[in-house]
């Protein structure tokens, strides 16, 4: 029987740091569940885009043109080949993110600050 997937549960279970989990994989898309409280790197995903749909706290992604912030109940794609960096806003935020399964996270420099 199928059983549905309690990602409250699994996220719940994350208590320091960063967690991101496989949950379940759609065609050939997969869902992971994230749960942070400190910042991820600087990275693309050159042949994914990437949804992150807000389940607890703030999640502010960082661009090259300034940040977004995103709060629960809202969502957003970052376009394939895009840098970005995720982090928090408070102490721990929680988002389910759907990417191309296996797809490539490549770490890549800060961008520069204009003077």
């Amino acid at each position: 029987m199928i059983q549905p997937a309690d990602f409250r549960a699994v996220a719940n279970e994350a208590r320091q740091g960063y967690m991101n989990r496989i949950l379940t994989r759609v065609n050939d898309h997969d869902v992971h569940i994230s749960v942070m409280d400190e910042p991820f790197f600087w990275h693309t995903h050159p042949e994914s885009d990437e949804t992150f749909i807000m389940v607890e706290g703030v999640l502010i992604i960082d661009f090259d043109d300034g940040p977004v912030e995103l709060h629960a109940g809202q969502m957003l794609t970052v376009p394939a080949g895009t840098r970005h960096r995720t982090r928090p806003a408070g102490a721990r935020s929680v988002n389910l993110t759907v990417e191309k399964a296996g797809a490539t996270t490549v770490r890549c420099e800060a961008p520069s600050l204009p003077r």
